[in-house]
């Protein structure tokens, strides 16, 4: 049975490779992100596709996506979060590059700045999260309607970014409180937290130095860094009537560089 798959992030990297796989099972995926560009570009990519740019961040961009929705197939069966990102790694620009209401976006004041960065990983990796989620999930199809989150390594144990990983770990509270609320629609919710992962945008236009992406590569037990295919794979499980029985869980994909928990 063909299924509705909503993707944020789904232009690129992890988000893109999702897409590929599901649409390979024969389900239609809506891809969401705030570049109308860059999902065209992918949806050419992706059989069975439909764009839906939308700023996650701002409760208008959800409300954006759950009116797509619902005008055009009324429920989802997958929702898929995979935007987000490192602020600390790249400029702030955007609609969302800073909450006005945290700190003076022109101010090179050291607590301002440390306000902005926190403010920003919060509304990009948490906030857009909960806000698609909180959208959509009167729509989440009951029963075997599945809720996938993105989290991170540093969620367990940093990144040398206070702001990034504590922005991710603030998912896994959150998938633990919707899974008990939905567990009786026969809805289930899971986290995919995933270490290194090459071919992404994550790491923006400059990339992480060579010395440390060949000392995270060196943390793996099995050599090497994580593909976006590796993560899509792994929702695309959780997403199968085969893991209908799991629910509230957080899963590793990291080589064995993160172990345990």
């Amino acid at each position: 049975m063909t299924r509705t798959v909503v993707i944020s992030g789904g232009g690129t990297g992890i988000g893109l490779a999702a897409a590929k796989a599901f649409a390979r099972d024969g389900d239609r995926t809506i891809l969401v992100g705030r570049r109308p560009d860059v999902l065209e570009r992918a949806s050419a990519e992706v059989e069975f596709s439909e764009i839906c740019p939308a700023d996650l961040s701002e409760p208008a961009g959800a409300r954006t996506v759950a009116d797509f929705v619902r005008e055009r197939f009324g429920t989802v069966d997958v929702l898929v979060h995979s935007a987000g990102g490192n602020s600390s790694l790249r400029p702030a620009t955007g609609p969302a590059a800073a909450d006005p209401d945290s700190a003076d976006p022109d101010s090179d004041d050291p607590l301002d700045l440390v306000a902005r960065d926190w403010s920003l990983n919060f509304r990009v990796n948490t906030l857009s999260s909960v806000l698609l989620t909180e959208a959509l999930c009167d729509r989440l199809a009951s029963p075997g309607g599945r809720v996938l989150f993105l989290s991170s390594i540093a969620a367990y144990r940093g990144s040398g970014a206070a702001s990034y990983g504590a922005a991710k770990a603030a998912l896994h509270p959150y998938a633990h409180d919707l899974a008990r609320r939905l567990g009786h629609r026969g809805v289930t919710v899971n986290v995919v937290a995933p270490g290194i992962v090459a071919d992404t945008e994550f790491f923006g236009d400059t990339g992480m130095p060579d010395e440390t992406w060949r000392a995270r590569v060196d943390e793996t037990l099995n050599a090497r860094a994580g593909t976006p295919g590796d993560i899509a794979e792994t929702l695309r499980w959780l997403a199968s009537p085969a893991a209908g029985h799991i629910t509230s869980q957080v899963i590793q994909v990291n080589g064995g560089a993160q172990r345990g928990n």
